[in-house]
């Protein structure tokens, strides 16, 4: 028998519906974990060279992952699933040969939504492209990615920050529907008392009237007696509510390493670096090692094949600075012309020396650019005179 539908390490409780904005802010952390380039590489032991491996997972995570979504839409939906369910499940559902009987090449994936945890299986609510529909299949856990939410504890679990937010956007909700609706909120003063039945219902056939004038009026106007007075109860009421949502949203945000200047556009790049650095990072990371531990043998990662990510930190530096780090990074031959006029979007250039690592502000490293034949000779000289024998350094033969 399986277990209930969430998973067993986890209490399973009551929670608030999510407002709207976690919605904005699930779609605002997959946007930017999507943006991140995930490939199937292999890792030279002896150099540190990476290669890419052309591999039908590398294609699903770049290009096409099914019939229905891109690469990049795909790790869209598998973030926002995660964040949405606590817990997901990555199937392959097309591939080269049975998953169980060994080696085996990954065509198509999809995510899906764990219904059931059994000791070695799961059962997942999956799409299939066959029948048009969701159906449910059961599914081993050696080779379907189980995805957890790094961040269960704020967004999944009985957070009291969230749960507080939710109550008090209710209320929030609550009295904006009551000051939307019409309601005039006021007494009105009716000479003499009312402590009498009969004076009683003197008063609500006075109400009932005033109330049938108004209704009448194209204008909302009713008259009243020269003795009767009104007084005006519709204000609003103190109390500090907007500031409590917005100092019980700030601390979900950070919870989240998230600030209100990420969503708005205004954030600075230290700001930007400590989102990337706590949120999106750690999410690529936690899939980054579920789809190594689940999609690659262990023969395969003892060869050195794993999955790398990789994010082009430009877009983070002002444009102003742009231009001083690609000359510390030629100078310092760390990257070639061309490799810097790609991040920045210029077209590769057909000059010989743009791909090339020298200095370019260095003498000898100018002429070699300029020269690459002169250089080449010389640098066959000088081998040969290594190699080549010494007749002055020849052994004595008298001794």
């Amino acid at each position: 028998q399986g277990h209930a539908s969430s998973q067993p390490a986890h209490r399973t409780q009551k929670r608030y519906g999510r407002p709207s904005f976690s919605g904005a802010i699930f779609s605002r952390i997959a946007a930017d974990v999507a943006m991140t380039t995930i490939q199937h590489v292999k890792v030279d032991p002896k150099n540190g060279d990476v290669k890419v491996i052309q591999s039908g997972i590398n294609e699903c995570l770049n290009t096409q992952a099914n019939i229905d979504q891109s690469g990049m839409s795909f790790i869209q939906d598998i973030v926002y699933s995660m964040f949405d369910e606590g817990v997901i499940a990555v199937v392959p559902i097309d591939t080269s040969i049975n998953p169980h009987t060994g080696s085996y090449e990954i065509e198509t994936m999809r995510t899906g939504k764990i219904l059931q945890w059994f000791p070695k299986h799961v059962r997942v609510r999956v799409y299939n492209e066959e029948i048009g529909d969701f159906e449910e299949v059961v599914v081993a856990k050696s080779y379907t990615a189980i995805l957890e939410n790094p961040l269960y504890a704020v967004i999944n679990g009985p957070n009291a920050t969230l749960t507080r937010l939710l109550e008090k956007m209710v209320m929030l909700d609550d009295l904006d529907a009551l000051l939307a609706s019409g309601r005039l909120d006021i007494f009105i003063q009716i000479p003499g008392q009312i402590k009498t039945e009969l004076q009683q219902n003197m008063a609500r056939e006075r109400l009932a009237s005033i109330d049938a004038n108004l209704a009448q009026s194209r204008n909302g106007i009713a008259y009243i007696d020269s003795t009767e007075k009104i007084h005006q109860l519709n204000r609003p009421a103190n109390n500090q509510l907007l500031e409590s949502i917005k100092i019980l949203t700030e601390q979900f945000y950070n919870q989240l390493g998230l600030t209100q200047n990420i969503f708005d556009g205004t954030a600075t790049e230290s700001q930007m670096r400590t989102y990337y650095s706590r949120t999106v990072d750690l999410i690529v990371e936690v899939i980054i090692r579920e789809f190594r531990r689940t999609f690659l043998t262990k023969t395969a990662r003892t060869q050195g094949h794993t999955f790398q990510a990789s994010r082009n930190m430009f877009k983070l530096v002002p444009i102003e600075q742009v231009a001083q780090l690609g000359d510390t990074f030629r100078r310092n031959s760390i990257l070639t012309s061309n490799e810097m006029r790609g991040i920045v979007g210029f077209p590769h250039s057909d000059d010989p020396k743009a791909d090339m690592l020298y200095n370019p502000n260095m003498p000898e490293d100018k002429q070699a650019a300029t020269d690459p034949i002169r250089k080449s000779k010389n640098e066959e000289e000088e081998l040969g005179s290594l190699t080549s024998p010494d007749e002055s350094s020849s052994p004595n033969q008298n001794e």
